[in-house]
């Protein structure tokens, strides 16, 4: 079965609309340069996962207000400001099969956009005029930054296990999930304890998400734009092969280790980890594993009645689950 978000996106729809006019006139300036490159930029924005989380968190916890919208939009802003400079340092050309902006006007014009971008979310942040959401924003961009640092420092000395993979991806990308989930409950002064249950699930979301992601670099896909391959050659080690490296049972798996090991690998030491990560079950494992995470999630929200919401959260856990993009 396929997963969708259209249905939800169009249940959400005024409130979408709301929120992208919030961002449209809180990224326009007096600059024509910088209004040409966000207009572009903000045609080819994605499925805006995180503000729905965001907002159905609002929604779950009593409605979607001022508040939730402005948290929304900061959030949607500060994620497309670290895909902005993530283009940057990975050279890449393409995202979601457009040109990006430091492939068409430099590294500079990028990453001086990206920091646009966060200014924008700042301002959003304060007209929260909640402390509680610009402090889980601040949380937020530093666990998002050290996430990343972590994985760099990590994949210069090639040494990563299961353990350290998670709490690398919880950092860099589940640090984003769970601030939606924190940002809505604050904006309805929901009881902490139940912000923190919403939060775990939202964790979950976010490991998920990434996992997914991660398994895409083991796959040529023009729509996604993504090398084969390309976070290996960065020295990232991502779950289906920490899965397969620990085969003590796979004749090659020293080969494979002295490999990975490598300052440098060519395209065929890539070709081979690749074709090695899935003989060895290390996609298998990787959908096995969201899995798990799925179902505790689903135990995190199943002690709430059954509602429109609820059953929304579900199918976002599985669109994410399923999604190709």
């Amino acid at each position: 079965m396929s997963i969708s978000l259209t249905h939800i996106q169009e249940q959400l729809r005024p409130e979408l609309d709301a929120l992208n006019d919030i961002i449209v006139t809180t990224l326009t300036s007096g600059s024509e340069l910088t209004n040409a490159i966000v207009t572009s930029y903000l045609k080819s924005k994605g499925k805006m996962l995180r503000p729905i989380v965001t907002l159905l968190s609002a929604k779950f916890f009593g409605g979607i207000n001022e508040k939730a919208l402005q948290g929304a939009a900061a959030l949607e802003m500060l994620h497309n400001a670290s895909l902005i400079h993530d283009d940057v340092i990975d050279e890449a050309k393409e995202r979601r099969g457009l040109p990006t902006i430091n492939s068409v006007w430099s590294n500079h014009v990028a990453v001086l956009v990206g920091d646009f971008f966060v200014t924008g979310a700042l301002r959003c942040g304060v007209n929260t005029g909640d402390g509680r959401i610009l402090s889980a924003l601040a949380d937020m961009g530093r666990d998002l930054s050290l996430g990343e640092i972590d994985q760099v420092d990590i994949a210069r000395n090639h040494n990563i296990d299961e353990a350290t993979y998670m709490d690398i991806i919880r950092a860099k990308t589940a640090s984003l999930f769970e601030c939606c989930a924190v940002v809505g409950g604050y904006a309805n002064d929901a009881p902490q304890t139940a912000i923190d249950e919403l939060r775990r699930y939202a964790r979950l979301l976010g490991i998920c998400f990434q996992i997914k992601d991660d398994t895409f670099d083991y796959y040529h896909d023009p729509i996604i734009g993504k090398p084969t391959g390309n976070d290996l050659r960065e020295g990232k080690v991502t779950l289906p092969l920490i899965y397969a490296l620990q085969r003590e049972d796979m004749p090659e798996r020293d080969e494979m280790l002295a490999l990975v090991a490598k300052n440098e690998p060519t395209s065929e030491d890539i070709d081979r980890l690749i074709d090695y990560a899935k003989r060895a079950g290390g996609i298998d494992y990787a959908y096995q594993t969201m899995e798990r995470l799925r179902d505790e999630a689903n135990g995190i929200i199943m002690p709430y009645s059954p509602d429109e919401t609820i059953e929304q959260f579900r199918e976002i856990f599985d669109y994410v689950i399923e999604r190709r993009l």
